[in-house]
C-alpha cells in the first residue's frame, strides 16, 4: 500500500509548528523531508510524523461514525447569524426550537433557507426564555467578546448585566438546559489577560453548570478547507458532572485545500458555481498580478513592495496576509467579513480578484443551495462571521453523544 505523503504546509498544520521550524528540523536531522528533485519542495511521510506526540494524536485512526440520537434533541440558538452552526447541528441530528438573530439580512437568509425554523428577529434582551424552561436539551450561541468592568472584585451573574454574555447566561438560567455550547474567537482566551473568560466561567458555575476545559478547535481538522480557529466551551448541569464525560470531536487525518473547496471532489459534487463578487482597483490588480500562488507582498519587486506597503514596509512583523494570493494546494486563510481588505488579502489562485460569494461559502462548507440575502457586502459579512458548517456538524455529533449519555441516566 502506498504511504501517504504530506506537503510542508500540511505537515506544519499537523504538528502545529511553523514552516521555518520544519526547515530547521530538516537541516538538523530531527525530521527529515523528502525533496522533490525538480522543484526541491519538501514533503513528509506519515510514518515519520506519528513519532511526534502531535502527529500521533492527529493520526488517531478512530472511525468517525455518526452518533444516532436516542430521542429527538431540541436546541435554542442565540446570535444565529447566517446559520452555519445551526445547519451543522441540524446535519448532526439536532432540531431547533428557536433561533434568535438581530441582523435583518441574516434573518432573511435563515427564513429563506429554513422557512420551518422558528426564528425570532430582534434584540435578545426582549425574549422571555422562561417559556422554554425544562423544554430544550441544548442552548448554543456565539456571543461577541466584550470586556467587563472589574473594579478589583469578583463579578457575579448580575454584575455582567449589559453584556451579550449576560443574555446568554440569562437564557441558560431561564431554560435550565441540561447542556450548553458557546463558541467564540480564540482571542477570548487572552482577552483582558484572561479575566474575561475567567469571569464567564465563574458566572456559569454560579448558575449551576460544570464547564469542561474550553478548547480551540482548528477547522482544517474537521473537513473544512480553511485555517479558521474557534474556541468551544461546553458545559452540563452540575447534577451530571460526575456521571458523564465530554470529549471534543476527534480530528480527521485529511486536510482539505482550496482546490477541494472550489473544484469537484470529496467535499463537493461539482465545481463552484459562478456568483457575484468584487474587483480590485486597476493599480492593485497590476500589483497582485505579480504575486505567485501561495505568496504575498514579499515576493514583489523591492520598489513595488515600498509602493504598496508604504509606511508599513519599514515596520516589523511579517504581515503575511497583505497582497496574499492563496494556492490551490493549501487551505484558505481565515475568511474575514470583507474579501478585499488590505491586511487580510484573500486573492484567487489563478484570477486576480477576491473570492466570489459562492467561493466564500464553499470555503466555509455551506452547501451551494444555501442562499444568502442582502447586498454582496452583507452576504460576505454573513459568511465571514459564520461557524464552518462541517466543523459545527462534528461538534454536533459529540454533543449528541453527551446527550445520549445523559438520557441513559
Amino acid at each position: 500500500m502506498t504511504q501517504r505523503i504530506f506537503s510542508l504546509e500540511e505537515t506544519a498544520q499537523i504538528l502545529e509548528v511553523n514552516k521555518e521550524t520544519l526547515r530547521r528540523w530538516d537541516n538538523s536531522g530531527k525530521l527529515k523531508s523528502i525533496r522533490n528533485p525538480i522543484n526541491k519542495y519538501r514533503s513528509y511521510r506519515k510514518s515519520d510524523l506519528v513519532i511526534f506526540e502531535k502527529g500521533n494524536i492527529y493520526f488517531n485512526e478512530q472511525n468517525h461514525q455518526e452518533i444516532t440520537p436516542l430521542k429527538k434533541y431540541t436546541s435554542i440558538e442565540l446570535f444565529a447569524g447566517a446559520g452555519g452552526l445551526a445547519l451543522g447541528l441540524e446535519n448532526a441530528g439536532i432540531s431547533h426550537t428557536l433561533l434568535n438573530e438581530i441582523d435583518r439580512h441574516a434573518v432573511k437568509t435563515l427564513k429563506r433557507n429554513r422557512p420551518d425554523w422558528n426564528i425570532e428577529h430582534g434584540d435578545i434582551s426582549n425574549i422571555d426564555f422562561r417559556l422554554y424552561k425544562n423544554k430544550i436539551d441544548l442552548l448554543t450561541g456565539g456571543f461577541p467578546c466584550q470586556a467587563f468592568s472589574y473594579a478589583g472584585k469578583k463579578l457575579g451573574f448580575e454584575d455582567t448585566r449589559g453584556s451579550l454574555f449576560f443574555q446568554f447566561a440569562r437564557a441558560l438560567k431561564e431554560t435550565q438546559a441540561p447542556v450548553f455550547v458557546a463558541e467564540n474567537v480564540k482571542g477570548l482566551l487572552s482577552h483582558d489577560k484572561g479575566n474575561t473568560l475567567k469571569t464567564m466561567l465563574s458566572v456559569l458555575n454560579e448558575l449551576g453548570y460544570h464547564v469542561f476545559e474550553p478548547k480551540v478547535l482548528k477547522a482544517i481538522h474537521y473537513r473544512v478547507p480553511q485555517k479558521r480557529e474557534r474556541l468551544i466551551i461546553v458545559g452540563v448541569k452540575n447534577e451530571y458532572k460526575d456521571k458523564v464525560e465530554y470529549n471534543y470531536p476527534e480530528p480527521y487525518d485529511t486536510i482539505y485545500t482550496l482546490k477541494d473547496a472550489l473544484k469537484k471532489g470529496d467535499l463537493f459534487p461539482c465545481d463552484v458555481p459562478k456568483s457575484v463578487g468584487q474587483n480590485y482597483p486597476q493599480r492593485k490588480k497590476e500589483i497582485l498580478d505579480m504575486v505567485p500562488p501561495g505568496e504575498y507582498w514579499r515576493s514583489l519587486p523591492l520598489e513595488v513592495q515600498k509602493e504598496y506597503m508604504q509606511k508599513s514596509f519599514y515596520l516589523g512583523g511579517g504581515k503575511t496576509g497583505i497582497a496574499r494570493r492563496i494556492s490551490w494546494d493549501e487551505p484558505s486563510l481565515t475568511l474575514t467579513c470583507s474579501p478585499a481588505q488590505k491586511q487580510t488579502e484573500r486573492c484567487h489562485p489563478e484570477e486576480t480578484r477576491p473570492f466570489e460569494v459562492r467561493e466564500y461559502a464553499r470555503i466555509q462548507t455551506f452547501p451551494d443551495n444555501w442562499i444568502f440575502e442582502g447586498s454582496p457586502a452583507q452576504q460576505y459579512k454573513q459568511i465571514g462571521n459564520a461557524v464552518p458548517v462541517n466543523l459545527a456538524e462534528e461538534i454536533g455529533h459529540s454533543i449528541i453523544k453527551l446527550l445520549n449519555d445523559i438520557n441513559k441516566l
